[in-house]
């Protein structure tokens, strides 16, 4: 896939040549750096939790009295004309804001979802015994960090779990849930996490599919009914085997489906215009 990047300053888009294939390979050659990462909507003017992704950047930078290169606005209508680029694909961007400098860069190539069926079958994951320096703060220095584990990924391992005396927290690149069938409860770490953007969101409809919360690290060797995990690109993923042991009954649970679809609703009713309408 096309990646392209961009240095963002003065209002001006700045092309930063780089042989890198990959978001992550791009990153690698830039220095440390807030960032989030995400993909557009409606032909690439919309983004879910858009607002969210961009406190990622700005809220960490002013908590060091750092100014950015681009503010808000500024970001917001460059990303724009970057998708117009990326047409008729969607796109899948990364925002990268330097901690150094404030320099702000922009990663975008062509979005590529994930094939049907990897949410009607279901996926693998394996477990690592690895946790974030700084859970609340999306840093690239996690990605150096994990490294070793991202090159576990594969056809057969679709995610990394990170896990700490047998609990998991989340996954390498996402959220973690299981849910327990008899008294339909939800578990998923509160602490010690990334907050991600469509964590928020997928909460909000498991309470409304009538599942409890119950907000705690599951433990491997608990009994658990379905296992899924979510990301902002790949909206809610069912995982059907965990260390190549099956998840229940190893098929995509019934609640897990449910949030599939909900979800899907939801995206296309609450992405957020990329500009906004009074311009």
């Amino acid at each position: 896939m096309t990646l392209s990047t961009f240095l963002l300053i003065d209002s001006k888009l700045i092309e930063f040549y780089s042989s890198a294939s990959s978001l992550d390979e791009v990153t690698a050659t830039l220095p440390d750096a807030f960032y989030t990462t995400f993909s557009t909507l409606a032909a690439g003017t919309k983004v879910l939790g858009l607002k969210k992704h961009l406190q990622r950047l700005y809220a960490p930078a002013h908590q060091i009295k750092l100014k950015p290169s681009a503010d808000e606005k500024t970001l917001r209508e460059k990303i724009y004309l970057l998708t117009r680029t990326m047409l008729p694909n969607e796109s899948r961007l990364r925002l990268l804001l330097i901690k150094e400098t404030g320099y702000v860069y922009i990663a975008i190539q062509p979005f590529q979802p994930l094939p049907d069926s990897i949410y009607k079958n279901g996926v693998q994951v394996i477990t690592s015994q690895l946790t974030r320096h700084n859970p609340r703060i999306k840093g690239t220095d996690f990605i150096a960090q994990s490294q070793a584990q991202r090159k576990l990924i594969n056809k057969k391992t679709f995610e990394v779990l990170l896990t700490k005396n047998g609990k998991v927290s989340e996954g390498m690149t996402s959220n973690f849930y299981i849910v327990t069938k008899p008294n339909k409860v939800l578990v998923t770490a509160q602490r010690g996490i990334l907050l991600g953007v469509t964590r928020r969101s997928v909460l909000k409809l498991a309470k409304q599919q009538g599942l409890q919360i119950e907000y705690r690290a599951p433990a491997l060797n608990e009994k658990f009914d379905e296992a899924f995990l979510t990301s902002s690109s790949r909206g809610v993923v069912p995982i059907i085997s965990i260390d190549n042991k099956p998840v229940g009954n190893g098929k995509v649970g019934k609640h897990t489906k449910q949030l599939i679809l909900a979800y899907q609703n939801y995206v296309q009713a609450q992405a957020e215009n990329l500009v906004f309408d009074n311009g």
